[in-house]
C-alpha cells in the first residue's frame, strides 16, 4: 500500500526554488491555531477500520506521520517521492533487494565502505557478480554496465572525491539495468540525479540533511511516476522492520529547514581551504571538485551547482595523518560528515577500507564555524609535523 502521494504538479513558471523548498515542504495545512510545524507523533498502534481503504497508517511499522512530513520534504527536493529508513545502511539494503540473486552490480572502486561489505556479502551469499569501476570514467562505467542488473554510483566518491557524469550516464545505462545514486555529499541542493536519468536515490539522512550530528536516518527517493519501484521499496522496510523512529524523523526535518543556509557556509569555507591546503608543503596532494587542477572540476562544474563541504588531503604517511588530526584543536576527530561542526578523520584506520585509498587520507568535513579559526587550526597542525 502506497502512504504518500506524488508530489504535487508545478509549472515551470510557478517551481520554487530549492531554498524555498527546504523552508516550506512537509509543512502541515495552514489553519488558525495549527501548529506550523508537525508534531511529532509517537504511536505504535493507530485506530483501525474494517474497509482496508478507509486507513492509510495500518501500523506504527508501515507509516508514521512524522516519517512522512520528512518523505515529503525529501522528495520535493529530489523531485521524486522518498521513503525514510532506520539508517542509511537500512536504505541501501533496501535497494539491494531488488538486485536478482544471481544479478550483477556495477559499484566505484572507491566508495563508502560499509556499501561496499553489504554487496560483497549478497554476492558470497548469493552468487551475484561485482563488476567495480572507476565512476570518473565514463566509457569505463558504461562498459561494465552492459548486461548488469544494477549501476551504483557515488558522486562525489567517499573518501577520494571523485566525480561521475550523471547525465551521461542517465542516457547511455540500459533501461533494464536500475540506475542507483548515492547523494549523500552533494545533497539535491547541488545535483539532482533523478533529471539525470537515475532511478533511485539514496540518502544517509544523518548527514548533511539532518546536519547536526544527532540523527541516525536513511532516505530513498524514487521517480514519481515509478511505482512499482516505491511500493516494492515500501514493502522491504515494511517487512525487515527498517522504520525510523519518529523523533529521529522530526529531528531531521528541523536540520532540513537550515539546509541551504549550513551548505552554502561550508562550501564556501571548503573552497577556501582547499585553495590554501594545496600550498603546504606537507600536503602531498587535496581532492575537491572545487579546485581548477582537481580532476573533476570541469565535470562537477558541468554537471553540479556547487563543489561541496567534503574535502580529502593525501599526507605522507599514516602517522603524519594520525599527528596532524592529534594537532587539531577546533576540528574534531570523529567518523561521519556533514553536521554543523567540522569533523575529520583518516578513512583507512578502519578495517575493511579500500586498499587503494591512500594510508595518508584525511577526510574533513567542512562546517559552519568561521573559515579563519578552521584554517589556523588546520594550519598550526600541519606547521607541526
Amino acid at each position: 500500500m502506497i502512504n504518500q502521494p506524488p508530489p504535487p504538479e508545478r509549472s515551470h513558471s510557478t517551481r520554487l526554488h530549492v531554498e524555498t523548498v527546504a523552508v516550506t515542504a512537509g509543512r502541515p495545512e495552514r489553519a488558525v491555531d495549527a501548529p506550523l510545524n508537525p508534531p511529532v507523533v509517537f504511536a505504535s498502534t493507530y485506530v483501525g477500520a474494517h474497509d482496508p481503504g478507509a486507513a492509510t497508517l495500518g501500523y506504527g511499522r508501515y507509516s508514521n506521520p512524522t516519517w512522512q512530513a520528512l518523505e515529503q520534504a525529501i522528495g520535493a527536493l529530489e523531485g521524486g517521492r522518498a521513503l525514510t529508513f532506520a539508517s542509511g545502511m537500512a536504505a541501501a539494503h533496501a535497494v539491494l533487494e531488488l538486485l536478482p540473486p544471481d544479478g550483477v552490480i556495477a559499484i566505484p572502486h572507491n566508495c563508502y565502505v560499509g556499501v561496499a561489505e553489504a554487496i560483497d556479502r549478497r554476492a558470497r551469499r548469493y552468487g551475484s557478480q561485482v563488476r567495480r569501476v572507476n565512476v570518473a570514467d565514463t566509457t569505463e562505467v558504461l562498459t561494465a554496465a552492459e548486461g548488469a542488473d544494477m549501476v551504483w554510483i557515488e558522486s562525489p566518491t567517499n573518501p577520494t572525491i571523485e566525480v561521475a557524469d550523471l547525465p551521461t550516464l542517465g542516457q547511455n545505462l540500459s533501461p533494464n539495468s536500475i540506475f542507483v545514486v548515492d547523494n549523500t555529499f552533494a545533497t539535491p541542493l547541488l545535483q539532482r540525479p533523478l533529471d539525470s536519468g537515475a532511478d533511485i536515490v539514496l540518502h544517509s539522512a544523518t548527514k548533511l540533511l539532518s546536519g547536526h550530528s544527532d540523527v541516525v536516518l536513511g532516505a530513498i527517493v524514487t521517480r514519481a511516476d515509478d511505482a512499482s519501484t516505491f511500493d516494492a521499496l515500501d514493502a522491504v522496510r515494511r517487512s525487515f522492520g527498517a522504520s525510523p523512529g519518529p523523533m529521529e524523523a522530526y529531528l531531521a526535518l528541523r536540520g532540513l529547514r537550515t539546509l541551504p543556509l549550513r551548505l552554502a557556509q561550508a562550501q564556501a569555507s571548503a573552497q577556501v581551504l582547499a585553495e590554501r591546503l594545496v600550498a603546504h608543503r606537507h600536503v602531498q596532494r587535496v581532492r575537491f571538485p572545487g579546485l581548477s587542477t582537481d580532476p573533476g572540476h570541469d565535470l562537477a562544474r558541468r554537471t553540479m551547482s556547487g563543489f561541496g563541504s567534503v574535502i580529502s588531503i593525501d599526507l605522507a604517511d599514516a602517522k603524519a595523518a594520525e599527528d596532524f588530526i592529534d594537532g587539531c584543536s577546533l576540528w574534531a576527530f570523529a567518523t561521519s560528515l556533514g553536521g554543523v561542526e567540522s569533523t575529520l578523520e583518516r578513512r583507512r584506520r578502519w578495517e575493511g577500507e579500500f586498499q587503494s585509498v591512500p594510508e595518508g587520507l584525511v577526510r574533513m568535513s567542512v562546517g559552519i564555524e568561521h573559515v579563519e579559526d578552521l584554517w589556523s587550526d588546520l594550519a598550526e597542525a600541519l606547521d607541526r609535523l
